[in-house]
């Protein structure tokens, strides 16, 4: 049972590093630190229209046109209004039909911390019946923060992110 048991964390070796925890609601999710671009407080987001309502608009960073999405939204959570923590997290996102990233920023209620999680601490998301879900397929791993304590869901970002129907802001965020 020990050799099953150190494969399967041997298969979890390439998520394990360091992540940013943030909050959505009650619920603590994290993504892979190397995707985080920088962290901004919540500005005006100018909207666009026909865009799926998770896509909030865009917002102008330094001069270059990010889009921006509410994470919430996006995970099929209940949207709630913002206030002074919330904040929008930028990241690289490599898209599925491109070889190369853009950058995309996510709307979330709070950050948490930087965690560093080991292959021992991360374990596969639950399976929901026979077919795999899209919620688990958004998911990394579940990380156990300490013993008979909290979890986070750890995000697979690019999964959550890639399929989003805005190929023009992506053009225009180059």
């Amino acid at each position: 049972m020990q050799h099953q048991a150190t494969s399967v964390e041997a298969g979890f070796e390439k998520i394990a590093g360091k992540y940013l925890s943030f909050l959505l609601g009650n619920e603590e999710f994290a993504i892979e630190i190397l995707k985080i671009k920088e962290i901004i407080a919540l500005q005006e987001i100018t909207p666009l229209p026909r865009l799926p309502d998770y896509v909030k608009g865009v917002i102008n960073l330094r001069g270059r046109i990010i889009p921006v999405v509410d994470l919430r939204n996006r995970l099929g959570m209940p949207v709630t209004d913002y206030d002074h923590e919330t904040c929008i997290i930028v990241i690289d996102v490599v898209r599925e039909s491109e070889s190369e990233s853009i950058q995309i920023g996510v709307i979330v209620d709070s950050v948490r911390e930087v965690l560093n999680i080991g292959a021992s601490s991360i374990e596969a998301p639950p399976k929901y019946g026979s077919a795999p879900s899209q919620e688990a397929e958004m998911l990394l791993g579940i990380g156990k923060l300490k013993e008979g304590e909290a979890v986070v869901a750890l995000l697979d970002i690019d999964s959550v992110l890639s399929n989003l129907a805005i190929p023009e802001l992506a053009e225009a965020s180059e």
